[in-house]
């Protein structure tokens, strides 16, 4: 198939994608910059350098997430296993590398998310399951899992997960943590892969109508079931960095994860329904996220309040959603 036939086959988001290509293309980035500036007026310490840095580091491990989760829901679909799979990576990836090394352990960590992945797309593509079903069942048998395999105790060895890896949680290049680093190359190589590449004009064709796509002659199924797999494997390397910021596998780990992952795509600009999305944009959702968070944390507001806020935050994003597509 042409890629003139991928351009123009089935991206329903098309032409809405080019008339939001202007200012309301920017409404995420416009939205988190007046969020920082409130931030910044309403708690003085905010902009202070250790605040920032946090707010990074926290931003990071997310950011990973919701990139993956950018490629399901571009695809059509959407992932609430991500948390529990971020988790059961952490876990498992510690537990090899108590064994068998770093790099082991960090391979461990990834395959085991992307088999998680690949497990929700073959049930999503080939079975026809409905992926709200699908991956709430997942969400649960993943976490059920992580608790038998540890036993609800973190996973951190006799003396510790080895140094060099709790040292990455930690350390910095040219001022900047490496897990921060992370998410940023991560972000190149996938909006490449993405938004440059046939294979990405084939999720957005397939998100955009996957009737129209399958007659167009794309291999939906797989297409389908790979998005899935980015998204476990990213997952993966979120619940790795996690592991290596808390310094062990915490079986807790992740809690949430799915739906500021799925909010912040959405704030992002992307379509519940498929076919619309961008990887940069999703990544100021998460920030846009996290900075209501640190806010609200800086300002003292109760932690039940913060829960009520970010829930009022995913509701208001699903409804832009909504409102956007009446437009």
């Amino acid at each position: 198939m042409s890629d003139e036939t991928l351009t123009t086959a089935p991206a329903a988001g098309g032409r809405s994608r080019l008339r939001r290509s202007g200012l309301a293309g920017q409404i995420p980035l416009l939205t988190l910059v007046v969020l920082v500036a409130v931030a910044a007026l309403a708690a003085p310490r905010f902009l202070t350098v250790l605040n920032l840095t946090n707010v990074l580091v926290q931003g990071a491990v997310i950011a990973v997430v919701a990139m993956g989760m950018t490629f399901v829901i571009v695809g059509g679909g959407f992932d609430l296993s991500v948390g529990s799979t971020v988790a059961l990576a952490g876990c498992i990836g510690a537990m090899v590398m108590l064994k068998a090394g770093i790099v082991a352990g960090v391979a461990a960590g990834i395959a085991i998310g992307a088999l998680v992945g690949l497990i929700n797309g073959l049930v999503v593509a080939y079975l026809r399951v409905n992926p709200f079903i699908t991956t709430l069942g997942t969400m649960v048998l993943v976490r059920g899992v992580v608790y038998i395999v540890t036993g609800g105790a973190p996973v951190e060895g006799d003396f510790g997960l080895p140094a060099a890896f709790v040292d990455f949680g930690a350390a910095r290049f040219v001022g900047i943590h490496l897990l921060v680093w992370v998410p940023a190359a991560l972000l190149l190589v996938f909006s490449w892969l993405l938004h440059a590449t046939p294979y990405g004009k084939r999720v957005f064709a397939v998100g955009g109508g996957r009737e129209a796509a399958f007659l167009s002659g794309l291999a939906v199924e797989r297409v389908v079931t790979s998005t899935y797999v980015w998204c476990g494997a990213l997952a993966g390397v979120a619940g790795m960095m996690l592991a290596s910021r808390l310094q062990s596998g915490q079986p807790t780990a992740g809690e949430f994860y799915e739906l500021t992952a799925i909010a912040a795509v959405v704030l992002g600009g992307a379509a519940l329904q498929g076919g619309e999305g961008t990887l940069y944009k999703s990544i100021i959702g998460v920030f846009i996220m996290v900075v209501l968070g640190n806010g609200l944390n800086l300002m003292n507001v109760d932690s039940y309040w913060q829960r009520v806020a970010i829930g009022a935050v995913i509701i208001a994003a699903a409804a832009a959603d909504r409102f956007r597509k009446r437009f």
